[in-house]
């Protein structure tokens, strides 16, 4: 099986890529021009130099393919220019998926993101079915995923093969960016958490939602969704987690979401605005914070075989893999 894959150079890509190879497919990995290829070393992989803006341009790489598995996204809660990421994740799914019919590639597995469902800010665990529409998406990266899933399930509906998986937030080796999450981690290892806001996530082990990417393929149903998720914690418990595992303090201060966002505000406008820098803290951040992102991987579980795993291993691993790559100093395994 021969699998046209994008995003493999990052951090959920580069482990779906890895999965695919343990399978024996034979990848093709669409890389752009400033690509870090780190992540691919030792995969025996053609790449392909292209960027979604120019979906055209990717034609002759869909030719031949089997499969393709569109992980890439503009992922970032703050950028400049919101046309640019509009551009990648709405326009160029759509004109991939296009591309995709007219060079005969017979499946799709498009990567989306639990941050389209219907989320609430009372605690509510959502699924595929909870209510949903774009006027509950807060800010540019989940409105552009939001309308580039209506996108991928608009191409099943009309008769393409195309399975939509919606991981919550991976945790795991290899986030060299880092995500946003990652930063979490990152934040907390180098002590620069003093505290925290009343918020909740879902964390998944970024390993096994690669391999439902190789599943998806046989097992999924075109123009369905599903959740990927892992267990469901308070941001308070993740900290917490992360302190049993390095023996760092887990803050202790909770802050409310007006303080927060007055700093995210002054950091934007600041940090952003007048300095050309990525902020720490975005406002659209700290008003998605307000919606607690709780989610059940029940259907995935009855219909992929997806396991929901404790997410300490994966957690270890990310601490592990930062520190050995010195995002953050070496703690004292011996406190632990």
């Amino acid at each position: 099986m021969r699998v046209f894959l994008t995003g493999a150079t990052g951090f959920v890509g580069s482990h779906v890529a890895r999965a695919y190879a343990s399978e024996g497919a034979s990848l093709r990995l669409l890389t752009r021009a400033t690509s870090r290829l780190d992540a691919l070393a030792g995969l025996d992989a053609e790449t392909v130099t292209g960027d979604l803006r120019e979906p055209e341009k990717l034609r002759s790489a869909l030719v031949g393919c089997d499969a393709l598995v569109h992980v890439a996204a503009d992922y970032r809660l703050w950028v400049r220019d919101p046309a640019q990421m509009y551009a990648a994740n709405v326009d160029g799914t759509r004109e991939l998926l296009r591309i995709a019919r007219e060079a005969g590639v017979e499946r799709v597995v498009y990567t989306s993101s639990v941050a389209t469902m219907g989320f609430k800010s009372d605690g509510s665990i959502v699924n595929e079915d909870t209510p949903v529409r774009l006027a509950n998406m807060i800010g540019h990266y989940k409105r552009s995923k939001f309308l580039g899933e209506q996108e991928a399930i608009g191409a099943a509906q009309a008769g393409q093969h195309v399975m939509i998986l919606n991981p919550t937030t991976p945790i795991g080796a290899g986030d060299a960016k880092p995500t946003p999450t990652g930063r979490i981690v990152v934040d907390f290892l180098n002590k620069k958490f003093p505290a925290y806001v009343d918020t909740g996530l879902n964390l998944v082990d970024v390993a096994e939602v690669a391999r439902m990417h190789v599943v998806a393929l046989e097992r999924g149903t075109p123009g369905e969704r599903y959740i990927l998720g892992g267990e469901n914690l308070t941001l308070k418990q993740i900290l917490d987690r992360m302190s049993s595992i390095t023996g760092l303090p887990s803050p202790t201060m909770k802050v409310p979401h007006t303080v927060a966002m007055a700093f995210a505000f002054f950091d934007e406008n600041f940090t952003g605005r007048l300095c050309g820098k990525e902020p720490r803290a975005t406002v659209e951040a700290v008003r998605m914070g307000r919606k607690t992102m709780f989610a059940s991987s029940a259907k995935a579980e009855r219909d992929l075989g997806f396991k929901v795993l404790p997410v300490y291993q994966a957690l270890r691993s990310a601490i592990d893999w930062f520190i050995a790559h010195g995002y953050a100093p070496a703690f004292d395994k011996n406190l632990v």
